[in-house]
């Protein structure tokens, strides 16, 4: 029972998260159109967040020296990896291309979970994975647009393996004892990203006066810093507070496949803000990306830390947490061997 109420709040935090990151979109479209550079909208984005956490980040002034490491590719990975490589690949491809690639996070999730952790990935996780892709593909309309560029290719999967590295850090950050505190790593990886993006968007020669005007949004004048603060409150330091835990309270690969309702949840608040239509292989490719992220987190659990017992029992895992659910009298099979310890 407690496993239960602990997975279906880790499931709740997800899509939180998912429809945090997913409305980023389209309070910051509104302020490109007025005039700002993207990369300027990415920078106060992060530093924004990074000024909101910064009581955080002194409360938890003992993580830089605790965990250094964590925190440094957090910040890099997470938060300027992700924003930079992102914007950097539409710039070269189309947007539904390089979105599309990002999303290949949680396929690419399941291979460092299986491959490089060498813990068990079981096949719901993976079929969840490949229907999340595949619903994607039509959510962007791939095919509206291919252009084949090397780099920016390899610019949009870079992303891809930036976000994997967030799923990663997120879920290795609460290992152990000396697991950190997520609040924490949150505010120090924002305010490292924000020196790192402050390097690539240089914010000196930004207009600062569009600031205060005024944003169309669907049509209705917005005042510019209400979208802004809708960016930084709650498209990065709720989504990413929402976002962490919920790795925490589930694992990298369903959180990863979850996540990809945020493309789904950008398109239709698109819809409904922007006057952005979907078309019928939109809604189709949305009800697949559903269906993926409903079968990943149906049949899927968090390894147990120990690996004395290769089976495991019917009922709930002893000592397995909160993040542990019961498992079926017939185990499920799975794709890889029991978790070995690390």
């Amino acid at each position: 029972m407690h496993a239960s109420r602990g997975r279906s709040a880790g499931l709740g935090l997800a899509l939180g998260s998912a429809f945090a990151f997913g409305g980023s979109g389209v309070a910051a479209k509104p302020l490109i159109e007025a005039g700002l550079d993207p990369l300027h909208v990415v920078w106060l984005r992060v530093a924004g967040s990074a000024l909101v956490m910064l009581p955080v980040a002194w409360r938890h002034r003992d993580l830089v020296l605790r965990r250094p490491a964590l925190l440094v590719g957090f910040g890099l990975l997470a938060v300027a990896g992700v924003q930079a490589c992102y914007f950097a690949a539409i710039s070269r491809i189309p947007v539904g291309v390089a979105l599309l690639i990002e999303y290949l996070a949680p396929a690419l999730v399941l291979g460092w979970v299986r491959f490089v952790q060498r813990r068990p990935v079981t096949r719901a996780a993976a079929v969840g994975a490949v229907l999340a892709v595949a619903g994607l593909a039509c959510v962007v309309e791939v095919w509206a647009g291919l252009t084949f560029d090397a780099f920016g290719l390899l610019l949009a999967l870079a992303a891809a393996c930036c976000q994997v590295g967030y799923f990663v850090l997120a879920d290795q950050g609460g290992e152990g004892e000396d697991a950190a505190d997520p609040l924490g790593v949150i505010a120090y990886g924002l305010l490292i990203g924000t020196v790192v993006l402050t390097v690539i968007a240089r914010p000196w020669g930004m207009d600062w006066a569009l600031l205060g005007g005024s944003a169309d949004l669907g049509g209705t004048l917005v005042p510019a810093w209400l979208l802004l603060g809708w960016v930084v409150l709650i498209a990065t330091v709720v989504a990413y507070v929402t976002g962490v835990i919920s790795v925490r309270k589930l694992s990298p690969q369903v959180a990863g496949v979850v996540a990809c309702l945020e493309a789904v949840i950008a398109t239709v608040l698109a819809w409904g803000l922007l006057g952005e239509h979907l078309s019928a292989p939109q809604i189709f490719g949305g009800a697949v990306v559903l269906a993926g992220a409903f079968i990943a987190q149906s049949r899927t659990s968090k390894s147990p830390k120990s690996p004395k017992s290769p089976k495991a029992p019917s009922g709930p895992v002893a000592g397995g947490g909160p993040e542990t659910v019961a498992q079926p009298a017939v185990p499920e099979v799975e794709l890889s061997a029991p978790h070995a310890a690390t």
